[in-house]
């Protein structure tokens, strides 16, 4: 297994290999932000890279988002090509070592790129980032690949690592994904549970 450290992420980034990046926001993300009536939400987006979805959701008037991701090298990209972004909103830290308390947090190609030994934790952290009543909204592969990453992984897997913490308004076939995509994405909506 290889060790997806900083140091991976950071060389993927210097050496352009990053076959995630779709170059804007992802469709159903962007597409579910848009919905958001209450614009003082507080919205964390883990593993967002360069953060194009961090960016939409501000320009629509989610004022309160805020990026983390492992490699400084998108985090420098993106606040170069977004001087005005709150440098306090920008994380550059392991997600399970940070700390705060949102609303909403938003998955997209994040839980494909963690070790998959690391779903269990990535669920409890999601769970204990969350407000209550807060949201885990975002689309996770419906697929397997060969190596990793990307880990992909089926419904029924997933639901076995989020059905502790999370009451599921939507867990389905994603209808809007982008195109290399379509029909391989699944799209949920995963409320914090109480019990």
């Amino acid at each position: 297994m290889v060790n997806l450290d900083e140091n991976f992420w950071t060389s993927r980034y210097r050496e352009g290999n990053i076959g995630w990046d779709l170059g804007s926001p992802s469709p159903p993300l962007y597409q579910y932000l848009c919905q958001i009536e209450n614009k003082d939400l507080s919205i964390l987006i883990p593993g967002g890279g360069n953060a194009y979805e961090v960016a939409a959701a501000y320009d629509l008037g989610l004022r309160n988002v805020h990026l983390l991701d492992i490699s400084s090298v998108p985090i420098d990209g993106f606040l170069k090509d977004h001087p005005f972004f709150p440098k306090s909103q920008v994380h550059h830290e392991n997600f399970f070592l940070h700390d705060g308390a949102y609303d909403l947090i938003l998955e997209q190609t994040f839980f494909c790129a963690l070790d998959p030994e690391l779903r269990k934790k990535y669920a409890a952290k999601m769970f204990d980032l969350l407000k209550p009543g807060g949201k885990l909204v975002g689309v996770l592969f419906d697929r397997e690949f060969a190596g990793g990453p990307p880990f992909g992984g089926s419904r029924e897997e997933y639901i076995g690592y989020f059905k502790d913490f999370f009451e599921f308004e939507k867990f389905e076939a994603c209808t809007n994904s982008v195109g290399p995509r379509d029909g391989s994405e699944l799209f949920m909506i995963l409320r914090k549970s109480n019990s």
